[in-house]
């Protein structure tokens, strides 16, 4: 007799007449069975599902799609004859579901698929994280991200400038977004501009705005960034690639709260709060007189320094999740889970270019990936085991490896610690305690 606690739900969409008489007997072993229309299906929740396939599923495949990709579970077709000699009914079965059963069925066989199907979902479960948050979320829940938060908490509800800090890829951006979105001007503009990406000539005219007839070419009033700004959050990055002269305008901004249009005379009180971001060593361009040294003090009121990928420890797999998601959309495929393989060979990649590089390496696999997970070759990276590491005390290969090992259970198991410190064979105070020695969390 099966306890009702371990009761599997089954949802069977579009059954046939087959499916129906298959289902008493499915109950009697265990599922929990429920059966409803497609257009309702994302509205129930199963732990495995049937869909009877037909020829309308495939003239339009996207209800299908999102219903396996946002169910977050394993699907099985139930396939007619007619439906079988369909084009391309392979490529896309193949592509979106754990296995097929042709009609009429073989009972027992599919018992056992859905008994491993089920078995599927939870393991896939347990190693991939789907987090369906707003685009400005910070994601991760390693010791640097959770401070991270913490402080952008404080932050947020102030005036004064910020600095935002961090190698390229880091996430600048998505912090300033954040920074905007939880203070009180989250309900007026937010507006972004690359000091680097625009040319010199055009940069003037971008920030401040120009009059009609300011210059050739000029046919009318344009309003710059930072009027378009007012009231909001002015988002300024790579400002370390922000020519000189436009530097002294931008601090006469800063300490007037005015600005004035290219061919104007009228000043022009904006009220925003003004963000900026760089990848540069300012300090080291003040010396080079790249970059103005009362400017800097001006931007430099706050200050966030965003950690490296490589110092996230057990961030990897949370993010990597996260993007196989939302680029399946962009793709048309199914989202992926990661291989062994390749979670190893993501945990020891230095990550220069950081989540943007992360980001880009996983919508690459998503495109290359042939079997049901992303392998390591699909990422683009390779095992580096076999490169030698310096030599040092025996002490140090203790602490070496000690770190490597926590830093690869987190790869894996961070959503779980009790499971992580059983895999390293230590007690939840022991493995709270290494973490602790080693300021992973």
């Amino acid at each position: 007799m099966i306890e009702a606690s371990t009761s599997r739900r089954l949802l069977v969409v579009d059954p046939c007449d087959d499916c129906h008489r298959l289902l008493p007997g499915l109950r009697t072993i265990g599922w929990d069975v429920d059966s409803c229309a497609l257009e309702h299906a994302g509205d129930r929740t199963c732990d495995v599902g049937l869909l009877r396939l037909q020829p309308f599923h495939l003239e339009r495949p996207e209800a299908v799609k999102e219903l396996i990709s946002r169910s977050g579970t394993e699907w099985i077709a139930v396939l007619s004859q007619e439906v079988l000699r369909l084009q391309n009914v392979g490529d896309f079965v193949c592509e979106w579901f754990f296995d097929f059963h042709t009609l009429p069925f073989d009972v027992s066989r599919v018992q056992v698929t859905l008994g491993r199907a089920f078995g599927m979902a939870r393991l896939r479960g347990q190693g991939s994280i789907h987090i369906d948050q707003p685009e400005h979320e910070l994601l991760g829940d390693s010791k640097p991200i959770r401070e991270l938060r913490k402080l952008l908490s404080k932050l947020a509800p102030a005036e004064s400038p910020v600095l935002i800090r961090g190698e390229s890829g880091t996430g600048k951006e998505l912090v300033a977004r954040t920074l905007h979105c939880q203070s009180h001007r989250r309900n007026k503009p937010f507006i972004a501009i690359n000091c680097g990406a625009i040319p010199e000539h055009l940069i003037q005219s971008e920030l401040f705005g120009h009059e009609k007839g300011a210059f050739t070419g000029a046919h009318q009033r344009k309003i710059g960034r930072i009027e378009a700004a007012h009231g909001g959050t002015l988002f300024l990055d790579e400002i370390g690639d922000l020519p000189l002269e436009l530097q002294a305008n931008l601090l006469r901004f800063l300490q007037e709260k005015h600005i004035e249009r290219v061919g104007g005379s009228q000043p022009i009180a904006v009220d925003v709060r003004v963000l900026a971001a760089t990848h540069v060593d300012l300090e080291a361009a003040i010396e080079h007189k790249r970059f103005r040294e009362d400017l800097y003090y001006r931007l430099n009121v706050l200050q966030v320094v965003m950690a490296p990928l490589r110092e996230r420890h057990g961030d990897l797999a949370m993010l990597a999740s996260h993007f196989s998601h939302f680029y399946s959309q962009e793709t048309g495929r199914r989202p992926r889970s990661f291989s062994d393989d390749a979670l190893v060979a993501m945990g020891m990649h230095d990550w220069p270019g950081n989540v943007r590089e992360l980001a880009n390496r996983v919508r690459r696999g998503l495109v290359l990936a042939e079997g049901r997970q992303i392998e390591a070759r699909d990422l683009g990276l390779a095992s580096q085991q076999g490169v030698a590491a310096p030599m040092g005390t025996l002490e140090d290969y203790k602490t070496r490896a000690e770190r490597q090992a926590l830093s690869d259970v987190l790869n894996r198991h961070s959503d779980n610690l009790s499971v992580a410190a059983r895999v390293l064979g230590v007690s939840r105070p022991t493995f709270y305690r290494l973490l602790h020695k080693h300021q992973i969390r």
